[in-house]
């Protein structure tokens, strides 16, 4: 099928993929826009997925400061190289994250940066609040589980919900951004002051 150049312009403006592969997107899709851009971000996010092992010793340090200076926040955004770092997108990516942190006050970074003395006490707290329920211990602990998604959720910061897009995930930005910049992305820090608070 013969894709009009200026379908291919179009599906590169929406996409901010590269012509060849707009073109080869668009072939796939029989010329469905729509569909085309599917396709990409299948490709996009499975390309990410392999550069997510790949080193991360560059980036930027950003801040943001809320409206009274109340609140304040640093991030460290790390990717491959300085020329990414750079980026308009890069830079959008870090002044996002920040926004997120000063909104939504995560206490870690990642999943992995909970100590296990933490989950076992929410764990702890579950199990108490089920103890009356009469439930199987099997049910309890599928409970359990999905109570500490929840946990998750408000307390990790790549598991938070987008402050701006609650169906997106944080996570999902970066992954978003290294499919689009072809580097690996990651928050390696944050810190978030609040006056007052000595936390």
């Amino acid at each position: 099928m013969d894709i009009p150049a200026q379908l291919v312009k179009k599906l590169r403006d929406l996409t901010g993929a590269g012509m060849m592969e707009c073109k080869a997107a668009l072939q796939e899709a029989k010329g469905d826009v729509e569909e085309a851009t599917t396709i990409l971000r299948k490709r996009g996010l499975a390309q990410a997925a392999k550069k997510v092992g790949r080193s991360t010793s560059e980036g930027l340090i950003g801040s943001y400061i809320h409206a009274g200076g109340k609140i304040g926040v640093l991030v460290e955004l790390n990717c491959e190289s300085d020329f990414v770092a750079r980026t308009e997108d890069f830079q959008n990516l870090l002044k996002e994250i920040a926004l997120q942190v000063a909104a939504a006050s995560p206490t870690y970074v990642k999943r992995e940066d909970v100590p296990a003395a933490v989950l076992d006490r929410e764990k702890d707290i579950y199990r108490a609040q089920m103890a009356d329920s009469g439930k199987p211990a099997q049910v309890i602990e599928k409970i359990i589980e999905g109570k500490l998604g929840s946990f998750y959720e408000q307390t990790v910061l790549v598991d938070q919900a987008s402050i701006r897009d609650p169906k997106t995930s944080v996570n999902q930005l970066i992954q978003a951004a290294i499919a689009k910049l072809g580097e690996n992305i990651g928050v390696a820090r944050f810190v978030r002051f609040k006056v007052g608070d000595t936390n």
